[in-house]
């Protein structure tokens, strides 16, 4: 007996009924999104390595799927670099392409390469699978979808406050209770200089970032391996900590950072974001958490990511500002700043809150029993003028038994069945069954499509 096939760790497959949950996101999201004056564009699955290397800091990088060069890619390699066994040497001759770890990297690739056909400010969103070789558990997958929304070439913080308006109306619509975080890595600077450990900035960000998933005393110990000097460490306990309104942990932030001109920069952004939106009427709590870094190098500015409030799973949604992101492919001065959507996460969530409207989920809405070749033609002609009406409609395409058409009724929850006889034809009607109600009417088309249209 030939072996089961199988699918790599990490990936999954959707049947009909999930494609239609995440089609449900995935529209919601673009819907939203075109609110607010976003576009849609599209990059290839994979990019050069030299675009997405050192853009996602050490961690990062050893998360990249490469791909693997076609031909002999043996040629121009040494023996001596073969026997070394050098993983990551010998990776960078083999491999010149690889997946893509995000959207953000290779909209900054886009950017800079059709500069000169773009408008800016420019507004983008991007709904496609990215890759990352992680270890695969319960909310972190290896390939999953995300849905970015970026705005570039504006400095302006009104882009945060939309942005968060956005995050705010998709988690709404969805039903989704969730808390916003905000942060600054402005903020997260001006500690790091204050503690005295500036040029610790990167292992500071990157230890306190993984807070919720470690705890603090092992957030202590991975400082103290980084060579973050004990009195340091002390000085930055009340400060990660640190409670109170977001009105009250500014103000503490302003006498904390006193001494620093970069950290008060960022305390003002942070108000100006969080004061806009107090007039703005959010459905959602947003809060200013210290402990917010998000590892990535890149973000410069204000930093943003979404809990779900209950559902116990990482982050659905983060994003943040990026001064310099394009400066890497040689166009300097493109500041932008972003929101991704964790597809798969917020799946995830519906199901586990069972939030998804019934509308979403059901396929066809009318399916016609085959009792035969003049019975099957008959139905033809009403299940043709049903579908001009915008009704999902099909008909059984063999004439089986009742019994197993009405089961793949059944099945497929489909909610109407019309079943066309001998005497339906000669009235000119069919019989319209609702299968939850189990009620039977003999109705014309124009009756047919008025019931289902309602």
């Amino acid at each position: 007996m030939a072996a089961k096939p199988g699918i790599p760790k990490g990936t999954r497959d959707f049947s009909p009924v999930e494609m239609a949950k995440r089609n449900y996101i995935f529209n919601t999201i673009r819907d939203v999104y075109h609110l607010y004056g976003f576009q849609q564009i599209e990059t290839p699955s994979m990019e050069m390595l030299s675009t997405l290397m050192g853009k996602y800091g050490e961690e990062g990088d050893k998360l990249l799927f490469k791909i693997q060069n076609s031909g002999d890619y043996f040629s121009g390699i040494t023996d001596e670099e073969l026997l070394s066994r050098n993983a990551a040497k010998l990776a960078s001759k083999f491999c010149e392409k690889g997946l893509r770890y995000d959207l953000t990297v290779p909209f900054a690739r886009y950017v800079v390469m059709h500069r000169d056909e773009i408008t800016f400010p420019f507004k983008r969103y991007q709904i496609q699978p990215v890759w990352r070789a992680d270890r695969p558990q319960k909310g972190r997958y290896r390939e999953f979808y995300q849905c970015d929304a970026d705005v570039v070439g504006s400095d302006s913080l009104l882009n945060e406050v939309e942005l968060m308006q956005i995050v705010d109306t998709v988690f709404t619509r969805f039903g989704i209770r969730v808390c916003i975080k905000i942060n600054n890595r402005k903020i997260l600077t001006g500690i790091a200089e204050i503690i005295g450990e500036a040029d610790k900035i990167v292992d500071i960000t990157v230890a306190i970032d993984k807070l919720d998933k470690i705890g603090l005393d092992n957030v202590n110990k991975e400082l103290a391996e980084k060579g973050i000097s004990e009195e340091a460490i002390a000085k930055l306990q009340p400060i990660i900590l640190l409670s109170g309104t977001n009105a009250e942990k500014l103000a503490t932030l302003k006498t904390v950072l006193s001494d620093s001109e970069t950290g008060l920069k960022g305390v003002e952004e942070s108000e100006f974001i969080l004061n806009t939106l107090q007039t703005m009427g959010l459905k959602n709590e947003i809060e200013l958490d210290l402990t917010l870094a998000r590892g990535l190098n890149y973000y410069t500015g204000a930093i943003f990511e979404v809990k779900a409030l209950d559902v116990q799973i990482g982050s659905i949604t983060g994003g943040g500002r990026y001064d310099n992101l394009t400066g890497v492919f040689g166009m300097a001065g493109g500041s932008g700043v972003g929101i991704s959507f964790g597809a798969d996460r917020i799946f995830d969530v519906l199901n586990q809150l069972e939030l998804y409207p019934k509308e979403a989920v059901n396929g066809t809405q009318l399916l016609f029993i085959n009792f035969g070749e003049k019975e099957a033609a008959f139905s033809m002609g009403i299940l043709s003028k049903a579908r001009a009406a915008g009704i999902r409609a099909e008909i059984f395409p063999d004439a089986a038994k009742m019994k197993k058409q009405m089961s793949y009724a059944n099945v497929k929850n489909i909610p109407f069945v019309a079943i066309v006889g001998e005497n339906e034809m000669n009235e000119g009607k069919a019989m319209l069954k609702n299968m939850e109600s189990g009620e039977q009417q003999l109705v014309t088309a124009e009756e047919l499509i008025g019931a289902l249209t309602k």
